[in-house]
């Protein structure tokens, strides 16, 4: 059989631009997942772990013209955006290696033999160990952050663990031109290059889940990939762990106060938020709460005029722009739901933003509108006016998991004044795992406090994919039992060697 190539496609013609690779057969796949196997030992010390982070990061920066003008070909984004992505894509490679370097991560815990508990405590010592081979499933909408040479990839390393990356349709020439620098940067500090490895093909990608050499799998897509992706995982005869984001509506609820204070302020952050990358985010404001009556018309009419001051823009490929249009279509043939701005088409390659409206009371039961609720990926919102506030809680109990959510008030409810804020603010926290005051959701900081995930369908487990703790999932705990010291791992024995952060008999030391 002949192999199936591999075509990079500029999406602002749909054009096919040059063929980059082939197709994994299933063949490859094990070859691939045997060869990241067996680089399991060399990644065991944390100092060439880190070597390896920070060289790739370097590494990823001297390339930096060569990997936007590839990540722009073949996904529009601009090199402005692609230039931030690839700061924010180093920028957590090198904060992984800290991570590496502080320790903290092991979280080992020592409890010494102790004869006087009830029943005694023999000496026992807890730390984490890396899973093994991880396969990561690349983005679209993030060619670097979220793909090759991201977050699950730079985490996944932290903790010790090799992997295999399928590499996203939408971008394969960037997905190549990214491992081949981490595969410099891993040779550089004297680490196999096979700690990285890249594969092709929607069919390689089930292979690699399944494979009985892959010990867990994080993802960044569709709640349909994700979720085929995400059982054939739990059905192997070993179930892996999943980590996979797959959607999210990223609700805001906007107070009666914070309209009537400064309608147009917020129109305006709407708009920028709900368009930022043709709405491509995967924390885009979707859907929005906002009251009747005048302060909420205004607005509204403040939209069209921000919306205005956006063109048309060209989504990562056809068929995501030819799902857009369809689905903005039947969602504003509904009875009831109107466009005061219709997005939709732009051009033969393009799409341009918009907003639909619906009455709140319409969405709080089971019924025709109930699509209104789902994810549509692109610069749409939906805003639905509400006039009873009990209406906000009968909506939100509706809603799916998500990302975010956000909470709009009033200079006089940020400040406690009476219960609005304290109330909204309890009723959102379940639905995300980040909720946000007065802020929009777009634009997600690498930071140690950083959590992004939430219930699902947003993601598939209460991991985060950003932040220092997204380490943790590639990692397990194990307890030495009455071990000789001279048996006991390096980083659990008595005189710590390496300085770690522990606890030793329930003390932090």
């Amino acid at each position: 059989m002949a192999a199936t190539p591999v075509w990079s496609v500029d999406p602002r013609t749909g054009k096919p631009r040059e063929q980059v690779a082939v197709e994994a057969t299933p063949a490859e796949v094990d070859r691939a997942v045997r060869a990241a196997h067996a680089a399991r030992s060399a990644l065991a010390d944390r100092t060439v772990r880190a070597a390896l982070l920070r060289t790739a990061a370097q590494l990823l920066d001297e390339a930096a013209g060569h990997v936007v003008e590839a990540a722009d070909a073949e996904t529009a984004l601009g090199p402005t955006r692609l230039t931030g992505e690839l700061a924010r894509t180093t920028a957590q490679l090198r904060a992984f290696a800290d991570v590496v370097d502080e320790g903290a991560f092991l979280d080992i815990r020592i409890d010494h033999e102790d004869g006087t508990k009830t029943p005694p405590w023999p000496d026992m010592r807890r730390y984490k160990i890396p899973l093994g081979v991880v396969a990561v499933y690349a983005a679209s909408n993030f060619p670097l952050a979220f793909s090759v040479p991201g977050g699950d990839t730079a985490s996944a390393l932290a903790a010790g663990c090799p992997v295999v990356v399928k590499a996203h349709p939408d971008h394969p020439a960037t997905s190549e031109l990214c491992v081949s620098v981490l595969r410099r940067a891993a040779a550089q500090v004297g680490l196999p290059e096979d700690v990285v490895i890249l594969l092709h093909g929607f069919d390689a990608g089930i292979e690699l889940v399944r494979h009985p050499l892959v010990a867990a799998a994080g993802f960044t897509g569709s709640v349909r990939g994700g979720r085929a992706l995400f059982d054939a995982a739990a059905a192997r005869p070993a179930p892996i762990p999943f980590h996979g984001e797959l959607g999210s509506l990223n609700p805001v609820v906007i107070t009666p106060a914070a309209a009537e204070e400064r309608a147009e302020q917020i129109g305006a952050g709407l708009a920028g938020s709900m368009t930022l990358g043709a709405g491509q985010f995967c924390t885009k404001p979707g859907f929005v709460l906002a009251p009747q009556g005048p302060s909420g018309d205004r607005l509204l009419k403040s939209l069209p005029a921000a919306l205005s001051d956006t063109d048309p823009g060209v989504m990562l490929d056809h068929r995501m722009r030819d799902a857009f249009v369809e689905g903005v279509r039947e969602r504003a043939g509904l009875p009831d739901t109107e466009a005061p701005v219709t997005p939709g088409a732009g051009g033969d390659h393009t799409v341009s933003a918009g907003f639909l409206t619906v009455p709140a009371r319409l969405l709080a039961a089971q019924g025709a509108h109930d699509l209104l609720l789902e994810e549509c990926f692109g610069p749409v919102t939906v805003v639905a006016r509400y006039g009873d506030p009990a209406e906000i809680g009968a909506v939100l109990s509706r809603l799916p998991g998500n990302l975010t959510a956000t909470l709009q008030l009033s200079t006089e409810e940020l400040a406690g004044d009476g219960d609005t804020g304290a109330r909204l603010l309890a009723e959102l926290t379940p639905l995300a795992g980040r909720v946000l005051v007065n802020g929009w959701p777009t634009g997600v900081a690498v930071a140690p406090a950083q959590h992004h995930g939430g219930p699902y369908p947003a993601t598939t487990s209460t991991s985060t994919s950003v932040g220092a703790t997204a380490v943790e999932r590639w990692l397990r705990p194990v307890t030495y039992q009455s071990t000789p010291q001279a048996l006991l791992p390096v980083e659990l024995r008595d005189d710590n060697p390496a300085g770690l952060p522990r606890r030793v008999n329930d003390r932090q030391e």
